[in-house]
């Protein structure tokens, strides 16, 4: 049986529908996906990079292990609407904390009819929400460290890219050709958005004013919805460009940013395609630990790499001003 969900619009909620991009829903649905054990072949090589790390922390077994099953409900509070285009993770791991006792207990119990239990983690969680969502949220930076922060550049380049094509889309066509180019599964008519396969309600009766878009890069096939009134109900779709996100990305012409930066730092810049520590570029490049250290210091202090603890380790990665830098050498 299709199921399926139909989502009523007045011009005051077609006047209220916005985009963002949430870093917390690319938390739950890339866990999720390391979770699952699945070999993606979309998200493969971040997977091999970023599966053994979470596991060596612990965090396979932790909060995040209980509350985001490999199917179905994830905990509501988990997702606050974002309040604005683009909040910080920080911002939004302050409303995950800020979250009502009554909000958290309500959506452990959802969770729990329908995984049939709760873990030891959730139920002192249900019990002591002010004192336990402190854990959640520092095992969810360090989480975010671990997977998403050292590729944090590309993603949101990805998810940025998504909303300008979606936003001009709707500028010079309207709402209903950026509706029914979003998902298969979404379509546009007579002023209803409609959603099958939808295993959640979503009516205006029981949701709040307007629509939040969320492109994400782990969505999976399909969206996902929220629905938590007074917020806005929110759709987190497949962002485009998502099948390329960990393809190599080449630099051909790198003489002209040596003669720049410099001949070491600029190989640097090129192995940095995934991000590696400190011994790890070493050994590739043959320079020492202590000039690889060095050489990435200045890297960092101009703006062209960041640093990210991973355990005992720091991994370092391009930013987007490197990336521009290195793609405008070799157009």
């Amino acid at each position: 049986m299709i199921t399926l969900a139909e989502l009523a619009f007045s011009a005051s909620d077609l006047a209220q529908m916005r985009f963002a991009v949430s870093p917390m829903w690319e938390v739950g649905t890339s866990f999720r996906l390391l979770a699952s054990g699945s070999a993606s072949p979309v998200h493969r090589s971040w997977l091999e990079q970023v599966r053994p790390r979470v596991a060596a922390a612990g965090l396979d077994r932790g909060w995040l292990a209980e509350l985001i099953p490999p199917s179905g409900y994830v905990p509501d509070f988990l997702n606050p609407a974002p309040a604005g285009p683009a909040p910080t993770l920080a911002e939004e791991l302050a409303a995950v904390q800020a979250a009502p006792a009554d909000r958290v207990r309500q959506d452990l119990d959802h969770l729990k009819y329908h995984q049939g239990r709760l873990g030891p983690r959730l139920r002192t969680l249900r019990a002591e929400p002010r004192t336990c969502l402190a854990r959640v949220t520092e095992e969810i930076r360090t989480y975010w460290e671990l997977a998403l922060a050292p590729y944090w550049a590309r993603i949101r380049a990805v998810l940025d890219a998504d909303v300008f094509y979606r936003a001009r889309q709707a500028a010079e066509h309207g709402a209903g050709r950026l509706f029914n180019d979003l998902h298969p599964s979404v379509s546009w008519d007579d002023n209803v958005l409609r959603l099958i396969r939808r295993q959640r309600t979503l009516t205006r009766k029981t949701s709040g004013a307007g629509l939040l878009l969320v492109p994400s890069a782990f969505t999976g096939p399909g969206p996902l919805t929220q629905v938590t009134p007074p917020e806005p109900p929110q759709l987190a779709y497949p962002a485009r460009g998502v099948g390329s996100l960990w393809e190599s990305r080449p630099v051909t012409r790198t003489d002209a940013i040596a003669a720049v930066l410099g001949r070491s730092r600029t190989l640097l810049l090129t192995e940095l395609e995934a991000p590696a520590s400190t011994t790890e570029l070493a050994r590739r490049t043959g320079l020492s630990a202590a000039g690889v250290s060095q050489y990435l210091t200045a890297l960092r202090d101009a703006g062209l790499v960041s640093a990210h603890r991973a355990g005992r380790s720091v991994l370092y990665a391009r930013t987007s001003a490197a990336e521009a830098v290195l793609a405008a050498a070799s157009s």
